[in-house]
């Protein structure tokens, strides 16, 4: 009896799965354990209509599997989106390892993390994201070579992110205030990883008042220290009477109590899936008179630098395509105003049209 109930459990989890899949229209996804290392990871290709899955690695401590699964689906799509809207010939994957980035990382786990990539034949190639340095990558590279953003080709790409996130917040700033000046402009930044400094040191540079937060205190204490930015705490960082929000964290943020509590009118920034429900949040966000830059489109900077690496395009290529995401921004805020319709659903509508071109 304890036989068929455990085999009943495993059949509707694997339903549950692919049910899932199928609503969000994914090709594969890819369990991956080992038990010698201690790796527990999920590799999910979205979509590759457009060339081969490109996307970040993620490495979180999530409070369970589940979490992990829903997490690199939205953000295996989301890369889709982004490749799409970006004007590359990519598609679009995701990968997340479960673990603790500060404490569990070694050589022989992304090694034979890098062994479950190469399996994929090159459908899916990675690169960093959350958790994840450019010796990581290295590591991985020893078993592949579908990875991209290794230091000694394009490097860490979490600048060109920055700057793209940058230019299009400037963007933003012109249809909310009349200018994309941000001296002057408070900016309450939710995360101070790699994107989240280079970001911070793009706004203290132009004169924006910068109040930040983050869950790793050192990294807060040394971005104080260095950029003069305002410290505040994990949940005071929705109460703050500033001019734009700038999620550069985990997703999910935009959400009913949250929305209760922002007194901001620029979401931007370069954290994925913020809305966390998109149909809901994105009419919510447009009602509430805040313009919310779609984050697969703002974040893109990235995998811009990524795939200038794998296409053996120059960084000054990276950085000239990058800021082109202002003039997309741009576009898409005017597709709202004009039609009534939230930006979130403007930007899907761009990259999907792109992909049905290509069928």
């Amino acid at each position: 009896m304890t036989t068929i109930i455990e085999n009943t459990a495993i059949l509707n989890n694997e339903q549950h799965i692919l049910s899932k899949m199928v609503t969000m229209d994914h090709e594969q996804v890819l369990f991956c354990q080992d038990k010698a290392t201690g790796l527990k990871a999920i590799i999910a290709v979205h979509n590759t209509v457009l060339g081969p899955a490109l996307g970040g690695t993620r490495m979180w401590n999530y409070t369970n599997e589940q979490d992990a699964l829903t997490d690199v689906l939205r953000l295996s799509r989301g890369m889709t989106y982004k490749n799409s809207i970006s004007g590359l010939n990519l598609g679009g994957g995701k990968a997340v390892i479960i673990g603790d980035s500060h404490t569990q990382k070694n050589e022989a786990l992304f090694r034979r993390f890098g062994q479950f990539v190469d399996s994929l034949n090159g459908k899916y190639i990675t690169a960093e994201d959350v958790g994840i340095s450019p010796q990581d990558m290295v590591w991985v590279n020893k078993e592949t070579n579908h990875v991209a953003g290794l230091p000694s080709k394009s490097g860490d790409p979490s600048p060109v992110t920055a700057y793209g996130v940058y230019v299009g917040m400037k963007a933003c700033a012109k249809a909310q205030f009349g200018t994309d000046a941000l001296a002057g402009v408070k900016v309450a930044v939710q995360g101070a990883g790699h994107v989240g400094q280079y970001l911070i040191k793009y706004l203290t540079d132009e004169g924006a008042k910068v109040f930040v937060t983050d869950i790793h205190q050192p990294t807060l204490k040394e971005v104080a220290d260095k950029y003069g930015a305002t410290v505040v705490g994990l949940d005071e960082i929705y109460d703050l009477d500033v001019d734009v929000y700038a999620p550069c964290a985990l997703g999910a943020t935009i959400n009913d109590q949250t929305l209760k509590r922002l007194k901001c009118s620029i979401v931007a920034g370069a954290a994925n899936n913020q809305l966390e429900d998109e149909v809901i949040h994105g009419k919510a966000v447009m009602d509430k008179g805040i313009i919310y830059a779609p984050d697969f489109m703002l974040n893109a900077g990235g995998v811009i630098n990524c795939f200038a690496e794998v296409d053996g395009k120059s960084a000054e290529w990276a950085m000239d395509k990058a800021s082109q995401i202002y003039d997309t921004t741009a576009a898409i805020i005017n597709g709202s105003k004009t039609s009534n319709t939230p930006t979130y659903a403007i930007a899907n509508k761009m990259a999907e049209d792109r992909i049905k071109n290509a069928l």
